[in-house]
């Protein structure tokens, strides 16, 4: 079954419910796919092997998402905040593509690729009315690669993560019923296109019968207004865009009253900020996604009730869910592992592995990395309590080795976030020649506070044993982030790691 057959479901569910707003366009389920027609003719007729976008999104995401689908060809959209050459080095990576780019970025891949189209343009053709010809409409096979998405890469070189038909239809109906959303109901999508929850959303709203309103450029003003004026029901944020607009609702509180469900994921929210978000908005259920590219999106799911549940509670074990993912989303299989492969108990922390027909696993260049029994190994250090909550604890590379104990960075940023007078918190290790690695907490300062160090460390060690004190304390005016929200810890190690020199001071 191919993604595309999910528009089609959609077009015999109601061929005249709008199904997107993005801008000045405001189209019906009907359109979009006679539009992703014309599409899927334009990219048969391109001769290219792979339909690639550069751009900030709206319309022409589920085009050519659906365009590409037809016309038999995987689809792949890049970051567009990447400089030049590694752009253009991630487009040279894909088979033959077609190249189809914003304005702001047409210059930035010129040459590159098997063509180039701007987006207006390419726009435009899906409007213009054709000679009635056959229907472009390939019958993929199930396993065929219908999306390729490229890691992050702030490490290492990205990854080419491939999504076939199978994992995306396997996520998208195992999670939403069909035209299950309510009459009027209407989500707001601000993640970036090239971010898996960017394919998710178009595929998940469209399916369930909600109207997918469109907002390219992030802005939390913007985004309140939108909420009200288009009657948004449903939103997904990643959580710097929760904070902004939690700022936002402080300073100048909305009521709100269409929207039901904000759901939030991409990378840990800070638990001060998910109570301050509760407590903003009372009406509206809160939910965490945890997912990542190679599970096609969302795994793990904390619901609204699981929220409100952790924040009333009185008893530890409840309240403490609050800081957990939730539970695995049906279809979904989870495992915690230690270093030698072996399950763990319940509680105990080790390496997160999933198993299921969403999860792909798959990299264009280097094949699968599934188990022989079909488990992915997330490299996420996690734990599961005895009632399946999933608690994540950070990457296993950000690991810190101090003094030979291993020590992950969040539960460190977990006790610094609660102080008064913190607003975000990273924690990192830098070589060191007697301990192996030095603790080093980089600090947001809460706005118009100023904390002292030394009662940063006090607190930190009132909370934890004296291992996980920081050795040092600096504070920055932010954090370096992925417009996901994931700190890049790695430009902190690179910029706080000592120039080797006669002195022992570190800057």
């Amino acid at each position: 079954m191919s993604i595309s057959m999910l528009l089609d479901m959609a077009v015999g569910g109601d061929p005249v419910r709008t199904a997107l707003v993005s801008d000045d366009h405001r189209v019906t389920t009907a359109e979009l796919s006679d539009m992703a027609g014309r599409a899927a003719e334009s990219i048969a007729e391109s001769g290219a092997g792979h339909v690639a976008y550069v751009g900030t999104g709206g319309i022409i995401m589920p085009l050519l998402l659906f365009g590409a689908a037809r016309a038999g060809r995987a689809f792949t959209p890049l970051n567009y905040r990447l400089g030049a050459a590694a752009l253009r080095d991630l487009i040279e990576r894909l088979p033959a593509p077609l190249v189809v780019a914003d304005d702001a970025y047409a210059e930035v891949v010129r040459g590159a690729g098997h063509r180039i189209i701007d987006s207006a343009t390419f726009l435009a053709t899906t409007r213009a009315a054709t000679t009635p010809g056959p229907a472009v409409d390939v019958d993929a096979a199930p396993d065929q690669v219908a999306v390729v998405l490229f890691t992050s890469g702030t490490t290492a070189r990205p990854k080419a993560v491939e999504l076939t038909h199978a994992n995306l239809t396997s996520y998208i109906m195992g999670t939403v019923d069909f035209g299950s959303a309510e009459a009027g109901d209407a989500a707001l999508i601000c993640v970036p296109p090239y971010h898996v929850a960017g394919v998710g959303a178009a595929l998940s709203n469209l399916y369930a019968g909600r109207t997918m309103v469109y907002l390219p450029h992030f802005d939390p003003h913007r985004w309140i207004r939108l909420v009200s004026q288009e009657k948004i029901s449903n939103a997904t944020v990643v959580p710097t865009m929760l904070d902004r607009i939690v700022t936002a609702l402080a300073e100048n509180p909305e009521p709100l009253p269409s929207l039901r469900t904000l759901a939030y994921g991409g990378a840990r929210a800070p638990l001060p900020l998910v109570r301050r978000a509760l407590e903003l908005l009372p009406g509206v259920g809160l939910v965490n996604a945890y997912g990542l590219t190679e599970t096609s999106s969302t795994i793990a799911v904390l619901t609204p009730e699981d929220h409100r549940a952790a924040y009333h509670a009185t008893e530890p074990e409840t309240a403490a869910r609050l800081g957990s993912v939730g539970r695995a989303i049906p279809g979904v299989e989870l495992q915690i592992r230690d270093a030698a492969g072996a399950v763990v108990p319940a509680g105990e922390t080790g390496e997160l592995y999933v198993r299921g027909d969403q999860v792909s696993g798959t990299y264009a260049e280097t094949g699968s990395v599934l188990d022989a029994d079909g488990w992915f190994p997330t490299k996420d250090l996690a734990a599961l309590d005895a009632d399946g909550y999933l608690y994540l604890g950070g990457r296993s590379d950000d690991t810190i080795i101090r003094g030979g104990e291993n020590i992950a960075p969040a539960e460190i940023e977990d006790v610094l976030v609660e102080h008064p007078e913190v607003r975000e918190a990273a924690v990192i290790g830098i070589p060191d020649p007697e301990w192996g690695q030095l603790l080093v907490a980089v600090v947001v300062p809460a706005p118009g506070q100023d904390p002292e160090p030394g009662e940063l460390r006090g607190y930190v060690r009132t909370a934890l044993r004296g291992s996980r004190t920081p050795d040092r304390i600096v504070f920055r005016n932010e954090l370096p982030t992925t417009p996901t929200g994931k700190v890049l810890r790695r430009v902190l190690v690179d910029e706080l790691t000592p120039v080797p020199s006669n002195s022992e001071e570190l800057p």
